[in-house]
């Protein structure tokens, strides 16, 4: 059998195994795995590297616009050049409608900003802000068989947020059709009621954004959207958890028995509060939505992760430059910290960051080839292509040289923000050659990816969403 390139010498690991082997590709895909290959065109020496599958970063924001003017720094050509160096294949970035506008046409409007510009491929998922009967009807079931098979809805942000009956709506969709929905599970109402109680103190600095955002806010929405999910016997994933309380409501819920996964990221593993107290506006840089949290929960998350309650973790990566009108800096450098836009950059650092973790004997690696890959493929419809090393699968191949250290820099990352909030951190373990369906994209930690490569990702109805036939509802009724 001939080969159009062999993966030589290299230790594979997957979310079940580690063992040495060649792997054989043509036609972009792994179509033999054996202790030795030849007949190939080309060789890759992947000795004393680990070889791993492609990460699938399954929640990122990529060009999209907010409601208040703001603008993520990031297009689909610089956001999957920084995703490829950082050893991630696929991304899965949003679609986001706004109020009165039609779902299918922001979601072709949206597939239209990708063309010919993105190096890795891309599914992409729907958020659903206006969830009337034209999208409930016929829009979210006729995108569903499209292959837009997940979609995300907002307990929060008054430009986005669902009550509770809204949510009902969309989860029986989901749970007829066969789709995933994710849930950003924050409590409004506390946190408007908060925002004035501050706002009239004069407490208005990036710091405060952490007090208007306490933990039970988002234990409470975690809770209560776990409950709306039980009601119909729907699975669904709760999006960024920050800390120990909201963690403890998705591991009680599946400790039932109920379908209801888990997702973080990374700077709730290496960020705390204290990044929003630097001097003057600095801590705008470290604004999100939840905000990290304190050094006891950070550690509580990673026991957490290593415990499984995460089946995910992604960066939502939501990049606004720092020193940028259309930024951090859209309602000016004195902003009260309702008025920062939220989000932080992290989609070429999140595997390196976890990867540490291997490094620190946190989690193991088949934990982490789990956490960034095999399980957003199951997850979310992309199962026998992406997220593992197997016959027939897409070649999407991180080689990983464990043992090589390096401190993170801005200026050496290849994203369109002009700031990380992880400078300074150093970790051990680094992806330095990328493969993309058997095309090298990244060489030596060098990006070689052309504008293009990447393909548009068809996901199928993930067979994560199949309920478990226990509903508390009459099921003619959901």
């Amino acid at each position: 059998m001939s080969y159009d390139l062999v993966v030589r010498g290299g230790t594979i690991a997957t979310a079940s195994d580690t063992y040495r082997a060649d792997i054989g590709i043509a036609g972009g895909r792994i179509i033999a795995i054996a202790e030795s290959l030849t007949d190939t065109k080309e060789v890759v020496d992947a000795g004393g590297m680990l070889v791993l599958p492609g990460g699938i970063d399954s929640h990122v924001h990529i060009d999209q616009p907010g409601a208040d003017g703001s603008l993520t720094a990031d297009d689909f050509e610089t956001g999957t050049r920084a995703a490829a160096c950082g050893g991630t294949t696929t991304i899965m970035p949003f679609a986001m409608q706004f109020r009165g506008k039609s779902l299918r046409e922001t979601t072709d409007a949206y597939r239209r900003k990708a063309d010919g510009k993105a190096m890795v491929d891309y599914a992409i998922h729907l958020i659903v802000a206006d969830a009337n009967e034209q999208v409930i009807g016929q829009e979210l079931p006729a995108l569903i068989k499209d292959g837009y098979t997940s979609f995300k809805v907002y307990m929060t942000y008054d430009d986005l947020k669902l009550n509770d009956g809204q949510m009902l709506d969309v989860l029986s969709l989901a749970r007829r059709e066969g789709a995933m929905t994710m849930i950003h599970a924050e409590n409004a109402d506390c946190i408007s009621w908060l925002t004035a109680k501050l706002a009239a103190s004069g407490r208005t600095a990036p710091r405060y954004h952490c007090t208007s955002r306490p933990m039970p806010v988002e234990r409470e929405a975690t809770h209560r959207a776990i409950a709306l999910a039980e009601l119909l016997d729907v699975p669904m994933l709760v999006v960024h958890v920050s800390g120990i309380e909201a963690a403890n409501e998705i591991r009680r819920a599946q400790e039932r028995g109920l379908k209801v996964y888990g997702e973080t990221c990374p700077q709730y593993l290496f960020l705390t509060e204290e990044g929003l107290a630097k001097d003057g506006f600095l801590g705008a840089m470290c604004v999100c939505s939840p905000p990290p949290r304190d050094k006891v929960n950070q550690d509580a998350m990673w026991d957490a992760l290593a415990a499984g309650v995460f089946q995910v973790v992604s960066s939502d990566h939501c990049p606004y430059r720092f020193n940028d009108p259309k930024g951090k800096l859209i309602a000016g450098p004195n902003a009260p910290f309702w008025k920062i836009p939220n989000g932080i950059p992290g989609i070429e650092t999140r595997l390196p960051l976890l990867f540490n973790g291997v490094s620190q004997g946190r989690i193991t690696l088949q934990q982490f080839v789990a956490l960034t890959a095999t399980n957003h493929a199951r997850i979310y419809g992309l199962s026998g292509r992406k997220g593992t090393i197997a016959i027939g699968a897409d070649a999407d191949l991180a080689l990983w040289d464990p043992t090589r250290e390096v401190t993170i820099r801005n200026d050496d990352l290849h994203h369109n923000v002009d700031y990380t909030p992880f400078e300074g951190i150093t970790v051990k373990g680094w992806p330095m050659h990328v493969l993309s369906r058997g095309a090298m994209i990244v060489r030596d930690g060098k990006p070689l990816a052309r504008s293009g490569h990447g393909q548009f990702l068809r996901c199928d109805l993930p067979e994560a969403a199949i309920p478990r036939g226990v509903s508390v509802v009459p099921s003619d009724l959901i």
